[in-house]
This record gives structure tokens, sequence and C-alpha cells, in this order.
């Protein structure tokens, strides 16, 4: 069941948002009603995060084999292309 508590709980009732998110669940944050931030354990952010530090790193690797370099503009026009096919 999706948790959503006002950010003030934080503060005020942590041990309880400390032991949802121990059990696997994130608890999404509002203020004045608003979504604000989500909290979730460090097991949980590293399993979202794992295949993109993965990728950054042999990004990483072949940056540091080759000379050739990109511009933003080169990178975000050959992005776009790609995302009109």
């Amino acid at each position: 069941m999706i948790q959503i508590r006002p950010v003030t709980h934080l503060r005020n009732k942590f041990p309880e948002i400390e032991k949802a998110v121990k059990g696997g669940r994130p608890v999404y944050l509002t203020n004045n009603g608003y979504g604000v931030m989500v909290v979730m354990s460090l097991e949980q952010y590293a399993k979202l995060t794992e295949d993109t530090e993965l990728q950054l790193d042999e990004a990483d690797r072949a940056a540091a084999d080759s000379d050739v370099r990109y511009t933003h503009e080169e990178v975000f026009s050959r992005l776009r292309d790609g995302a009109h096919r």
C-alpha cells in the first residue's frame, strides 16, 4: 500500500517512516498537499540506480579510451533524432 504523509512526519514521526522504508515500502511526502519527495531505503535506491551506475562506469571507460568528444548540441541532436524515429 502506498504511504503518503506530510513532510512534518519526517521530523515528528521519523521512527514510523524509518520502519516503513526498512520494510521495503517507499514513503511519499507532501507539503501543503503537493508531493515534494520520496523516502526509501538505501537498498531500494541501490536497486534503482545499479544499472545507471554500471552504464556510467562503462561510458567513463569508453571516454578514457577515445579522443572523440561531442558537444552538448551534438548529443541532444542525436537524442532528438532518435526519439522522432
